[in-house]
């Protein structure tokens, strides 16, 4: 199964441009290939064991069996999970089929497609970002990220690099945008994703990572696994045929789902993944919001990227660069060898500050 896992090396490797940021990356390259690896392990079932295996009855074949419970739904007993099994009852959530209410489920033979369509939907806000970039970032780092260039081809494309940010000053105000859009669909995309796991769960998502700690607190004697609860292990199948006298016969039978101890731990991962995501990302959206709003920290927030460049000159352009020309620049430090980012903002202040003096020169004449 390990080599199920060899589509992570290809989803890190290293690219050449930087469009996004950290947790931008986690949703449409972390989160959207692990979905897609859990979604191949399931389908794969050879690996991790039959998808159901019912007990022989009544001269019913096996592999018969097996299929017919399979398509349709097996079912537990809900108030059998709170007896005391091997006392009141064989195993939790099975008791005698003509007391109580009964709990179906179908879902398993959903997972492998759901999690797969969980994976293309948290791809789709990069996928969107990507065509709206254009590659703007891959066209104006020129490919800076190595300093080790000759002096003239570096003088060369620095000149390029000031140049277009002065040329085209002021006109970068629907790139930000765009891209605070694309950050907000992945918050509602993680969060929508949490209710349509709810909804495939029968209500029963939202409170499974709550429940999965609280078990973890509770003495050994009084605790019920909720787990077993959304993701039974043994459940029970009723199968109907014509007997003898012609009458219908139904047959009770116990049905074991070995695919559920993977299901379990997938979606206890996902559940508390899921919540730490949705944080990260709001967290992100409120520092957007941030420097929207307050135009002073945006120099100290440009310095994180721009290390070696003077504070005072990142000061300088944040002041008389909007928030589309701060961002642009902010994307491009991240694809431009910190050498020469220094060099850039340092040039960039400079041509700026000439030519607001030449501005305010033609404007006393």
């Amino acid at each position: 199964m390990i080599h199920l896992f060899g589509v992570l090396k290809h989803a890190f490797k290293r690219r050449s441009e930087v469009i996004d940021n950290a947790v931008f990356r986690l949703h449409w390259l972390f989160t959207s290939t692990l979905l897609m690896v859990f979604s191949i392990m399931i389908t794969a079932k050879q690996y991790v064991g039959q998808s159901i295996s019912c007990m022989k009855t009544d001269g019913i074949p096996e592999d018969i069996m097996n299929a017919y419970c399979w398509i349709h739904t097996t079912f537990t007993i809900p108030e059998a999970f709170r007896k005391t099994v091997g006392v009141d009852v064989p195993h939790p959530g099975i008791d005698n089929t003509k007391m109580g209410e009964k709990k179906y489920y179908a879902y398993y033979q959903w997972v492998c497609f759901v999690l797969f369509l969980q994976a293309l939907l948290f791809y789709a806000p990069y996928y969107i970002w990507k065509i709206w970039e254009g590659g703007v970032i891959a066209a104006v780092s020129l490919g800076m990220h190595i300093a080790v260039v000759s002096e003239e081809e570096r003088e060369k494309k620095r000149t390029l690099l000031i140049n277009y940010f002065l040329t085209h000053k002021g006109t970068h105000k629907f790139y930000v945008i765009k891209y605070v859009f694309c950050e907000f669909l992945c918050l509602v995309n993680v969060v929508g994703q949490m209710w349509l796991m709810n909804v495939f769960l029968d209500d029963e998502f939202f409170s499974y990572g709550v429940k999965v700690v609280e078990f973890a607190q509770m003495n050994q004697e009084e605790r019920a696994d909720p787990m077993v609860f959304v993701f039974p292990r043994m459940t029970k199948c009723r199968f109907h045929q014509f007997g003898s006298s012609g009458d219908v016969q139904k047959h009770d039978a116990l049905c074991i789902l070995p695919l559920n101890i993977v299901n379990e731990k997938i979606y206890i991962f996902l559940w508390f993944w899921f919540v730490i995501l949705a944080i990260l990302t709001i967290l992100v959206l409120i520092n957007r919001i941030v420097i929207l709003v307050f135009r002073q920290l945006r120099a100290r927030f440009l310095k994180g990227r721009c290390r070696l460049a003077a504070h005072n000159d990142l000061k300088y352009i944040s002041r008389y660069s909007d928030i589309g020309d701060w961002f642009l620049l902010y994307m491009v430090a991240k694809n431009v060898d910190p050498i020469v980012i220094q060099e850039v903002t340092s040039e960039l202040a400079r041509k700026i500050n000439r030519s607001n003096s030449d501005d305010t020169e033609n404007l006393v004449v």
